[in-house]
């Protein structure tokens, strides 16, 4: 139980970092609209496959979304995802 709240608070301080980072005005425009279109693609009800399909509805998310992060993560310049990594308690140094 203890290594899913750890994985768990990892995650939210990731997607913390990614908010950061599009919020940040040192980020490209690029990068901030791949992360903009990843959150838009996780709440709209179209999908590429359908949710309801078995397995590869929810697969096709993950695989997109992600897909779309990375390229937004490549794209932003290493100062700015230090800073927000710092940020948002990902790396050494942190606020939190």
């Amino acid at each position: 139980m203890k290594a899913l709240q750890r994985r768990f608070s990892r995650f939210l301080r990731a997607v913390e970092s990614y908010r950061l980072m599009a919020g940040d005005p040192r980020t490209p425009w690029l990068p901030r609209a791949l992360l903009v279109a990843a959150v838009g693609y996780l709440v709209s009800p179209i999908d590429l496959i359908p949710d309801f399909v078995p397995v590869l509805g929810h697969v096709d998310d993950v695989v997109i979304v992600g897909l779309l992060v990375g390229l937004a993560l490549s794209l932003t310049p290493r100062a700015v995802k230090d800073d927000c990594r710092r940020r948002a308690g990902i790396m050494p140094g942190a606020e939190r």
